[in-house]
C-alpha cells in the first residue's frame, strides 16, 4: 500500500459510523492476531523450536478448529 495521500481531485466516500466501527474492529483484531504472530516467532528465534513432546499435532489442532466451527453453525433440519 502506498503512504502517499488520496489525490485531491477525487473525494472520499464517507463509511457510515457503524461501518466505520466495524473496520476498526478488524484493523484492531489483525493487529492484535500479528502481535501475537510476532510474539511466537520473537520467541523462537531467542529460544529456539519447541521439543515434539511439547507441540500438538497439527491434525488435533484442525480437529478442534473444525469442531468450533461446526459449534457455530446452526444445525440444518
Amino acid at each position: 500500500m502506498s503512504e502517499q495521500p488520496a489525490p485531491a481531485n477525487h473525494a472520499r466516500q464517507q463509511l457510515e459510523p457503524a461501518a466505520a466501527d466495524a473496520v476498526r474492529a478488524y484493523a484492531a483484531k489483525t493487529r492484535a492476531n500479528a502481535d501475537q504472530l510476532a510474539a511466537v516467532l520473537e520467541d523462537i528465534a531467542a529460544n529456539g523450536l519447541p521439543s515434539v513432546e511439547d507441540c500438538t499435532p497439527w491434525e488435533e489442532l484442525r480437529e478442534a478448529h473444525l469442531a468450533r466451527l461446526a459449534a457455530q453453525r446452526p444445525a440444518v433440519a
